[in-house]
């Protein structure tokens, strides 16, 4: 087996240049569907933080509009609370709005919450404090914004205690920052930071007195662990009918299936990426037996030689097959190194977490071996049928 090796790494450094570009063949297409798959895996993984950050791992659940008299009560809130699979409801307003600050006006989403709508909401409180029971009561002018309008606004993350004019209620009120958070990974903001708006997040009470309302516009539903979101969804819109005396004046979105469909897609596209790099190495596979088949040639005579001293048709079969197998293992350990290092570079620059695919690296590989081995049993074998008098009789 030694042997073997020592033969394999002298013969291919024969045609340094030539062996190069083969193992670069290799190494492009194990680095390419690395790429895609670790890239993608990271994405998922940062899109799915997202969503569940933004409330979107729970139930929703909203009036029809088929009832235009029919809107979520105070009533209705504690009727979802009382149901047995339903761990946490809260009320939740939303509207769109302006911001303004140091002569600087943004557009906002405003969101009403209640104190409890972190447990629902993944709110990452990053400076000051998440919204209290005494600010709902007292309908304060309370709010929370998110790291990156502060940084946009105040070039810094820290901005407690400064204050906001937001258009609430078609009139401009003074709110006073009590917290900062980060909402999700940050994912959508640093890709198309641009295109979407601020998230402000104040009291669902104060939000009600200054449109002058009493309802909501959704209750978010967080489900007991190992429930069924689906049917606890159903069961919600059930028991609203039934105690509004009403028929299908009420939705629930389950948000997480909505999600996982998503992700499913986003699995799917990732596969078919990879797919498509995995092309490259069925061209590198064949690159192989090219340079595998030039290389029976060239070496006609040290076979002839060989087989008149005595080596038998596997031995020769062997050390071309053993040739072409460590050019497929050198352009996989290149193509790992540098599928799994530009991958890490990408999530460091969009912010996102790293996460790598060790199912579809060991495929990769393996694909890549096996291709290398199949496409080097060809040349293998002409070379070892030649006959000893007609190799040598070659120039």
């Amino acid at each position: 087996m030694t042997d073997y090796l020592k033969s394999a790494f002298r013969n291919l450094g024969r045609k340094r240049v030539r062996t190069a570009l083969t193992v670069l063949g290799i190494a492009i297409g194990v680095a390419s569907v690395i790429l895609v798959a670790d890239i993608s895996q990271s994405g998922i993984g940062a899109i799915t933080d997202e969503m569940e950050s933004l409330g979107l791992s729970g139930l929703t659940v909203a009036a029809s509009g088929k009832a235009e008299s029919v809107s979520l009560k105070e009533e209705d809130l504690e009727t979802v609370k009382k149901i047995s699979q339903v761990e946490q409801a809260a009320p939740i307003l939303m509207a769109n709005t302006r911001v303004s600050s140091r002569n600087t006006d943004w557009p906002a989403v405003l969101w009403g919450i209640d104190s409890n709508a972190d447990e629902i909401i993944s709110l990452e409180s990053l400076y000051g404090r998440l919204l209290n029971r005494k600010d709902v009561s007292t309908r304060a002018n309370v709010c929370l914004v998110d790291e990156n309008f502060a940084k946009k606004l105040y070039f810094r993350s820290n901005i407690v205690g400064k204050h906001l004019s937001i258009l609430c209620g078609g009139s401009r009120q003074d709110f006073t920052v009590v917290g900062i958070v980060k909402t999700g990974t940050g994912l959508l903001q640093n890709v198309i930071g641009n295109y979407i708006p601020t998230f402000v997040y104040i009291p669902y009470t104060t939000a009600q007195n200054s449109m002058q309302r009493e309802d909501y516009d959704q209750i978010a539903v967080k489900v007991k662990s190992g429930g069924d979101a689906e049917n606890v969804g159903k069961l919600i819109v059930t028991r609203l009918d039934s105690i509004n005396g009403t028929t299908d004046a009420f939705v629930s979105n389950n948000l997480a299936k909505q999600k996982d469909g998503l992700l499913h897609v986003l699995n799917i596209v990732s596969l078919v990426l990879s797919a498509v790099g995995a092309v490259s190495l069925l061209v590198a596979g064949l690159s192989i037996m090219t340079v595998m088949l030039v290389s029976v040639r060239e070496r006609t005579r040290e076979i002839g030689i060989k087989k008149a001293l005595g080596a038998t048709r596997g031995a020769i079969m062997t050390e071309f097959l053993f040739e072409a197998v460590m050019i497929s293992l050198i352009g996989c350990a290149i193509g790992v190194a540098a599928g799994l290092v530009v991958s890490l570079l990408g999530a460091e620059y969009f912010h996102i977490p790293f996460a790598a695919r060790p199912d579809l690296i060991l495929l990769a590989v393996g694909f890549a071996v096996l291709s290398g081995t199949v496409f080097g049993v060809y040349p293998a074998y002409q070379a070892a049928r030649l006959k000893p008098a007609d190799a040598l009789r070659q120039d």
